[in-house]
């Protein structure tokens, strides 16, 4: 079978990176604002028509949880219009649809892990807008999957575990948040998830694919809990171990209130196309790993 061609919208994030170091043989192209801006959706026709891709993964998005509050325009334009023109457009050339969504469309207070049919209640603009793109996409084209992440970091770009590295290298003690949970979720994973997902409906289209799927690292943590595995993974590399203290959402502020449990039931994942992440830890690990590789064991 000839491999999928792949269109990923996206190119500079954590996931459209790791989209790309994953492609193997299958040919993905990675297209960022310079050829499909959400700002500019009349565009996104022109662009797509053009490449002919077997599938599409949407990887792009407004991801500044508290900026939102006061860049509504800007958070809805990239989460959710943008989003529903793209729909539109592959539902029109019968292409299929991999859009990448969200924890924070939940408010985190249901005590159990999220399933799929659970009803969103986002607490935020950030969580609101991807929602509305959830539902807009799925009502443009039949043949889109809606597969909600949450707590995505790499060895590159702006995410939690990085930012806990560099403060430790900084500071002899750390104060993290321990009152929020959920499931950390390394790039390269969801990518490796996406991509076998790509394999699969290029065998052929099913009717039962389409709809909403969770897919994040399996198990669970707190931030604090991210924070201590991801500097005691450096300590094995040469790092000095610094202390973490536990401290609640009360004491660390900010602008939008974070779901206090956004775990995510990824059942249907499984149970659909075979696919269960790896556990949060050793992701944990494999990501460090790669930190201190890149930077000689030094600054990251």
């Amino acid at each position: 079978m000839q491999p999928p061609t792949i269109l990923v919208v996206g190119r500079t994030g954590q996931l459209a990176i790791a989209l790309a170091a994953a492609a193997g043989a299958r040919a993905v192209m990675c297209l960022g604002r310079e050829v499909i801006d959400f700002d500019r959706p009349a565009g996104i026709a022109a662009a797509l028509a053009e490449r002919r891709p077997d599938l599409v993964i949407n990887a792009a998005a407004y991801t500044a949880v508290d900026k939102a509050e006061t860049d509504i325009g800007a958070a809805r334009r990239a989460n959710a219009t943008g989003p529903a023109a793209l729909a539109r457009f592959c539902a029109t050339a019968d292409i299929p649809l991999i859009h990448v969504s969200t924890d924070y469309v939940f408010d985190g207070t249901k005590g159990a892990p999220y399933r799929e049919n659970d009803p969103p209640n986002p607490i935020g603009v950030y969580g609101a807008t991807k929602w509305e793109g959830e539902l807009a996409v799925l009502a443009a084209c039949p043949k889109a999957l809606i597969v909600r992440t949450s707590w995505v970091y790499a060895p590159y770009g702006k995410n939690f575990v990085l930012t806990m590295l560099k403060a430790a290298e900084r500071l002899p003690r750390l104060r993290v948040v321990a009152d929020q949970i959920g499931a950390p979720t390394a790039a390269a994973d969801l990518a490796a998830a996406l991509l076998a997902v790509s394999d699969q409906i290029a065998k052929g289209w099913r009717d039962d694919y389409a709809g909403l799927y969770h897919a994040v690292g399996a198990g669970w943590t707190s931030w604090h809990g991210l924070a201590q595995e991801a500097v005691a993974a450096a300590t094995r590399h040469g790092r000095p171990q610094v202390e973490i203290e536990a401290i609640t959402t009360a004491d660390w502020p900010t602008p939008v209130r974070r779901p206090a449990d956004s775990r995510l039931d990824c059942g249907r994942l499984e149970k659909v196309f075979d696919l269960r992440l790896p556990a949060w830890q050793d992701a944990v690990q494999r990501t460090v790993a790669a930190v201190m590789q890149d930077a000689g064991g030094g600054a990251c």
